[in-house]
């Protein structure tokens, strides 16, 4: 009797896993041609258009930059100028000391002529108290705030400022990226533009700054990184944004904004409470709140993307250090999901619950806890003597080819919308992680994902030490000249 449903069970995972697989392949295609079907919009849509004009124009939105910072004395005054040197016509810049242990306050002030001043501060969103608000005494300096607070974390941080900011976009990003000078103009467009659906948050692609020559806050030479684990995340970056986030945009079905670089109506962020402090995925969960809200309310809405590398950081090249993003990353998909788990496969919240939220569930948090099983059910057939060699070799080969080519279509699109890599060598070092990432780096970050799942299990909190080495080849030439008063 035991044996009969012991194989029974067997069957059955066999067909199960028989189905995913060619799920899986049949969901990447479509993913491939919606991406490449946006992107090409895009680039008819953008091919002849004057960012110029959003700058001057009268009716283009204020911005609000709310920048986040902790312990970031090393480089502090270097990343504020380069925020108040970009170019737009109508924005400022909040720079919010999340209880710093360091001297970041204090080369804020010295650099920026600042003076604490009794700035009315309505906590509309509840955060950790305000130890003091700053402005320049410098007119040059006109577009900075300065927050002091007690430390509560990026999101507590990130209120404080929603609270503080009096632009009608909200421009959240993390305070050591660089940024284009056009980012802001290329940012708002897709709210300026909103017909019948209101355009409630707009996302953009991070670059990797590694092993880059940055000059003037710009990223001036592309190279990719040198380390295996920088290729990596250059050929991970590429289908995230360029295809995966290209293709839920076209469907609006975009669950996911990098908390990196992330433009959001201020109203909303308010109406809907903010950022929610107690989760480690507080960028996914405020895009899903925001959007659930939106569709309870039946306001017709979009979330959108823009496809120009607007925004660079630095990317981990540690495993240690890249182990702890990727746990952290899993346990607040996890937790998002949770959190808002009366949408699954519920009509009333149409592609967010019906798609969206099932393929999430599945193929982002399950995926390390699906291929685990598959791995130990294949041993089991071994052991048992029912493995079928030429099936599994099959299936195997049919699956590392789908993931040569949705990274090398990743790849191409990157190539025709942009060529930042335009060294050759760049581009076979570019190939060579393709094919080998499914066999060096892939189990790793199947390891670390389940590691996500027990920490989150186990009640573990916190983002953990990200520890940044800084644009090891960057030089970075800036010669910030303060507007003028005028």
């Amino acid at each position: 009797m035991y044996s009969f449903l012991f194989y029974l069970i067997l069957e059955i995972l066999g067909v199960l896993f028989l189905i995913l697989s060619f799920s899986v392949i049949a969901i990447y295609l479509i993913l491939m041609v919606l991406s490449a079907l946006e992107m090409r919009d895009y680039l008819r849509k953008n091919r002849f258009a004057d960012y110029g004009d959003i700058i001057t124009s009268p009716i283009a939105p204020g911005v609000s930059i709310l920048a986040p910072a902790f312990n970031e004395g090393k480089n502090i005054v270097q990343n504020v100028q380069s925020l108040l040197s970009l170019h737009y016509g109508k924005f400022e810049v909040i720079v919010i000391n999340d209880g710093s242990k360091d001297d970041t306050l204090q080369k804020l002030i010295e650099s920026f002529e600042l003076e604490k001043t009794n700035y009315a501060y309505n906590p509309e969103i509840e955060a950790k108290p305000v130890r003091g608000i700053y402005k320049s005494r410098n007119l040059s300096y006109r577009r900075l705030i300065v927050i002091d607070k007690e430390n509560g974390g990026k999101a507590d941080a990130l209120n404080t400022g929603i609270n503080i900011a009096g632009m009608e976009i909200l421009a959240c990003i993390d305070v050591d990226c660089i940024l284009s000078s056009e980012s802001i103009s290329r940012m708002v467009r897709p709210f300026m533009e909103e017909t019948n659906r209101k355009v409630i948050a707009v996302g953009g692609v991070i670059g990797i700054a590694n092993n880059c020559d940055v000059q003037d806050g710009t990223v001036t030479t592309y190279r990719v990184p040198e380390s295996t684990l920088g290729k990596f995340q250059v050929i991970e970056y590429f289908r995230a944004f360029l295809m995966g986030r290209m293709a839920w945009a076209r469907i609006n079905g975009l669950m996911l904004i990098s908390g990196a670089f992330g433009f959001f109506k201020r109203d909303l962020v308010r109406a809907v409470g903010g950022y929610f402090p107690k989760t480690v995925g507080e960028d996914m969960e405020l895009v899903v709140r925001m959007r659930r809200y939106m569709e309870e309310q039946q306001i017709p809405y979009k979330v959108g993307f823009v496809p120009d590398p607007l925004c660079w950081t630095e990317v981990p090249e540690s495993e240690e250090v890249l182990s702890r993003q990727r746990n952290r990353w899993m346990r607040g998909t996890i937790e998002t999901l949770q959190l808002h788990q009366a949408m699954r496969l519920n009509p009333k919240y149409r592609v967010l619950g019906m798609i969206s939220y099932p393929f999430w569930s599945i193929f982002e948090k399950s995926a390390p806890i699906l291929e685990t099983v598959g791995l130990l059910y294949t041993l089991t057939l071994l052991v048992l003597g029912d493995f079928s060699a030429i099936y599994f070799f099959a299936l195997l080969a049919l699956m590392y080819l789908l993931s040569l080519l949705v990274s090398s279509f990743s790849v191409l699109y990157e190539q025709i919308a942009f060529n930042h890599y335009k060294d050759k060598k760049d581009l076979r070092k570019l190939i060579w992680m393709i094919i080998t990432e499914p066999f060096l780096v892939h189990p790793k970050v199947i390891l670390w994902g389940l590691r996500g799942h027990l920490d989150f299990i186990k009640g573990k909190g916190g983002w953990g030490s990200m520890i940044r080495t800084g644009f090891k080849k960057a030089e970075d030439k800036k010669n910030f000249k303060p507007e003028s008063a005028s």
